[in-house]
């Protein structure tokens, strides 16, 4: 049996106790890979506790990885390729040590999925690449898998050839912006970072826009760039009467849409809401990205841009060769034709379903939801001093989360952007506690 002690004095539930016992004891070499735990019968009876607190602790350390299963054998401690290379329990930052990013963009991705992962890179290592330069438009037969899947889950009704690949959002807002007339950009405020900078780096002007505020002038503007799903940061799903003020003003103004979908597909309290694209094809440029369901680091993204745009964006590509490398875009046919992705993001869903909640439960008291809950991440206000403080005391504890003032350019909002996609349960309670505890001493209580 394992030389675990669990204490019911202790506040943590039982299945937590044991969970990091088992991390712990793989931390110190005790368990070695490939290993053989007790099955949850004999350990359940070993530490007289009911069989639940067993199987729920490894359930926890299964998501995590620490642990696999075996199909007739039991389970055993993870292989080294999908073993953490470190505790899930963090601990108090050193000047080499890595800070656990509770940032808005990271996605969950159960390890569970990582051999589908693998599957894809080998059929990758053995499909004929193309001659010459890849397709313009991108890879042909992921475009026709995208084209379903917009369809399907955004209800964005558009041909293979509609769609253009892009190396990720900020990608595609680039060459959309190149192919634009003269003006400036309206943009929401507070907003998505890496927009500001995409719209500032090509020469033109950013117009801030409070972000809960609707569009109704956009005269000097040739583009307005929106998250109209769910407001970055704030969260915040863009009403119908907003949307049809949005698209009134663009008319006006003869200016496009850029809307960014970053997250759509992570609703959890409602269906996802449809692309704002959906109503009006002509005036809005539709972006999507695979670095929320698939992971950032794949750098790969979808744009549908007004047919006049299209043109002017396809001609570009021709002559750029300003395409994602074909390797990755092969990788993303795979795991869209295998049901992956589909599956991914309906664990993920749940993963934030569940952990949304507790974000709640740990800050509601201290500060104020600044959105519904969906996503990865919520946004939660509160005084300037509060947030720094708590931004410190997570730093402090080897976390690293964004103040929502970094998000301003004029608004003048204050609180705090909980990321809770990246991290591992035990590393998101133990971030909650710190959060909760400095928003307590500087507030006490809401």
């Amino acid at each position: 049996m394992l030389p675990v002690r669990l204490d019911r004095t202790r506040p943590e539930p039982l299945p937590a106790q044991l969970a990091a016992a088992v991390r712990g004891l793989v931390t110190d070499g005790t368990l070695s890979t490939g290993d053989r735990l007790p099955s949850s019968r004999a350990l359940a009876a070993d530490l007289h506790v009911a069989r639940a607190v067993v199987e729920q602790a490894y359930d926890q350390l299964l998501a995590e990885a620490w642990v696999e299963t075996r199909r007739g054998s039991g389970t055993f401690v993870a292989s080294g390729e999908v073993l953490p290379v470190a505790p899930a329990a963090p601990r108090p930052a050193t000047r080499t040590q890595r800070y656990v990013r509770l940032d808005a963009g990271t996605p969950w991705i159960d390890p569970r999925h990582l051999p589908g992962w693998r599957r894809a890179w080998r059929e990758v290592s053995v499909a004929r690449a193309p001659r010459g330069y890849p397709d313009a438009l991108g890879l042909p037969e992921l475009r026709e898998a995208l084209a379903e899947r917009l369809a399907r889950t955004r209800g964005l009704s558009v041909e293979p050839d509609e769609i253009l690949v892009t190396a990720g959002t900020t990608d595609g807002l680039r060459q959309l912006l190149g192919v634009l007339g003269t003006g400036d950009v309206l943009v929401e405020d507070p907003g998505y970072r890496a927009a500001v900078e995409t719209v500032r780096a090509v020469g033109r002007g950013v117009v801030d826009h409070p972000a809960v505020a609707p569009v109704t002038d956009l005269t000097g503007c040739v583009a307005a760039y929106v998250t109209p799903a769910h407001q970055h940061p704030l969260g915040r799903v863009m009403p119908a009467a907003d949307r049809l003020s949005l698209l009134g003003a663009a008319r006006a103004a003869d200016a496009v849409v850029l809307e960014d979908d970053y997250d759509s597909e992570f609703r959890y309290d409602v269906a996802p809401v449809p692309a704002l694209a959906a109503l009006d094809r002509s005036r809005v440029a539709y972006l999507g990205t695979a670095a929320k369901s698939v992971g950032p680091g794949l750098r790969l993204g979808w744009l549908v841009a007004p047919p006049e745009l299209h043109d002017r964006l396809l001609r570009r590509r021709v002559v750029t060769h300003d395409t994602p490398p074909w390797p990755t875009q092969r990788a993303l046919l795979t795991l869209l034709r295998d049901g992956w992705v589909d599956r991914v993001v309906r664990t993920a869903r749940r993963v934030y379903a569940s952990r949304a909640p507790r974000v709640a439960a740990a800050l509601g008291p201290h500060a104020e939801l600044a959105g519904p809950l969906a996503g990865m991440y919520s946004t939660w206000l509160t005084r300037p001093d509060a947030a720094r403080a708590a931004r410190d005391a997570a730093r402090a504890a080897g976390f690293d989360l964004p103040v929502l003032a970094d998000y301003c350019r004029t608004a003048r909002l204050s609180g705090l952007v909980v990321g809770f996609g990246g991290v591992t349960d035990a590393e998101l309670d133990h971030a909650l506690s710190v959060l909760a505890g400095s928003l307590g001493r500087h507030l006490g209580g809401r």
